[in-house]
């Protein structure tokens, strides 16, 4: 890895100010669509599983471009790609405004969706600011950036109600192509970019950046964040939908109940982060799969009607997830969905110190098609069973297999992996090694570059 020699506490707080700011923004940006989408879905007259689609859309490209930005990054800096994404996007989102028609919306989205690849961007430029004990920390602070889902929940719909949708899809382009020209005045290279210009060394190819991807272990992470990142996208734009056909609220309020999960789900990456680096990701990964079973079982239950037929007379009572109960359930749902993003990203630069831009754009690439496939499959489930709850028990059958995989898997590498691992604790993985022959893994760092895992 480079060295940090030179580099201040000054400047790396600079670097991780303003990517979280701009990843903030970007962000707001990318879920827009679950505010607007519903006043779309309106004027259009569209199906729940068109709307579905509509809001997915944006997800696909933002998870798809990951892998390329992500391989960019490395070669050409987070400084260049962070404001050459945000101004191409801003202009994808004004021209959003002229669109009429269904199919053209979804061209459209397209478009708007390179917001979403902002993420691994900020991913690799925020990494080759900080040093190996402090990156968990750091990314999970950056991570908190998911925080826009909530800004656009908040504030939306009242830009909505004041000026209508084509109007706040008007401000939100504005103060992205601001935040691009704010980026690119106040950031610096990262050291990474800096020594290769002192030095005139060429940055890793495209092939080498890849080339980790063929472990199977960097595929086993990306489908942990298919429901930590890509259920939180999902559930962010349905939610505002939810509440106000299972509940009949208005959309302001169905928007500020939202933003109660996306906060909480967006702000607490931070602790997630601190979390890991202190007591290993694996356990931060098993408390997100557990309590997220628990609050999805109580979700996904319908409302009820009981008729029991008793020894004298007939019984009927009824049965429900009250509103308030379901918006504390998704307050802690959101908590801990928080803390498994972080984890899961905790130790890519640990493992692929030099592959974090395709490493990671392939982790969120798979977590971002998880917000792009469940709103579809959520629409699907809601025309074809007309219940409600739906969407929720999907999420619950998910995260099941999720968490049995996951234990299984575990259980596999603690006999496979070789004894001088055992007491790892940074990564809730480890590379399946034949005992007595420890290899090293493409990207991961030696032994001697860790740092201490003593507990």
């Amino acid at each position: 890895m480079h060295s940090l020699e030179g580099v201040t506490r000054s400047d790396q707080n600079r670097a991780l100010g303003l990517s979280t700011f701009a990843f903030t923004v970007c962000f707001a940006v990318w879920t827009i669509f679950s505010i607007i989408g519903v006043k779309i879905k309106g004027e259009l007259g569209l199906s729940d599983t068109q709307f579905g689609l509509l809001v997915a859309t944006p997800v696909l490209t933002g998870s798809v471009s990951r892998i390329f930005l992500g391989v960019w990054t490395e070669q050409f800096g987070g400084r260049i790609m962070f404001p050459l994404q945000m101004l191409v996007t801003a202009v994808c989102v004004w021209l959003l405004t002229s669109v009429r028609t269904y199919e053209i919306f979804l061209v459209a989205a397209l478009g708007l969706g390179l917001a979403g690849g902002s993420f691994i961007i900020g991913i690799a430029y925020v990494s080759q600011w900080f040093e190996k004990e402090r990156q968990g920390t750091a990314l999970g602070i950056f991570g908190a950036g998911n925080v826009g889902a909530a800004v656009t929940n908040f504030a939306a719909p009242f830009l909505v109600v004041a000026m209508g949708w084509q109007g706040t899809a008007r401000v939100y382009a504005i103060v992205l192509a601001l935040t691009a020209i704010l980026f690119y005045l106040l950031s610096k290279d990262d050291p990474a970019q800096a020594a290769r210009k002192k030095t005139g060394s060429r940055a890793v190819s495209a092939a080498e950046q890849l080339a980790p991807l063929k472990n199977i272990q960097v595929w086993r992470f990306a489908t942990y964040y298919f429901f930590v990142f890509g259920g939180f996208v999902a559930l962010a734009s349905f939610l505002p939908r939810y509440y106000v056909g299972a509940y009949g609220l208005e959309l302001t309020t169905a928007g500020v109940f939202a933003g109660l999960y996306s906060l909480p789900g967006s702000v607490f990456r931070a602790l997630g982060g601190w979390m890991s680096d202190k007591w290993g990701a694996r356990f931060v990964m098993y408390l997100t799969f557990i309590v997220s079973l628990a609050c999805l079982f109580v979700m996904s239950y319908p409302q009820t009607h009981y008729t029991v037929k008793g020894i004298t007379d007939t019984i009927t009572f009824d049965f429900g997830v009250s509103v308030t109960l379901f918006v504390a359930l998704t307050v802690i749902l959101g908590f801990v969905m928080s803390l498994g993003k972080a984890a899961v990203y905790k130790h890519i630069p640990v493992y692929y110190p030099h592959h974090v831009g395709a490493v990671g754009g392939l982790v969120g690439m798979i977590g971002g098609l998880g917000g792009f496939f469940l709103p579809i499959a959520f629409g699907i489930l809601l025309d074809a069973t007309g219940v409600w709850t739906a969407p929720y028990m999907l999420m619950f059958v998910l995260v099941g297999v999720s968490t049995i995989w996951m234990h299984v898997a575990i259980r596999r590498m603690e006999r496979q992996r070789h004894p001088a691992l055992a007491e790892e604790k940074y990564l809730s993985d480890v590379p399946e090694q034949p005992v007595g022959k420890p290899q090293k893994t493409v990207g991961q760092a030696n032994a001697a570059e860790r740092p201490s895992l003593a507990r």
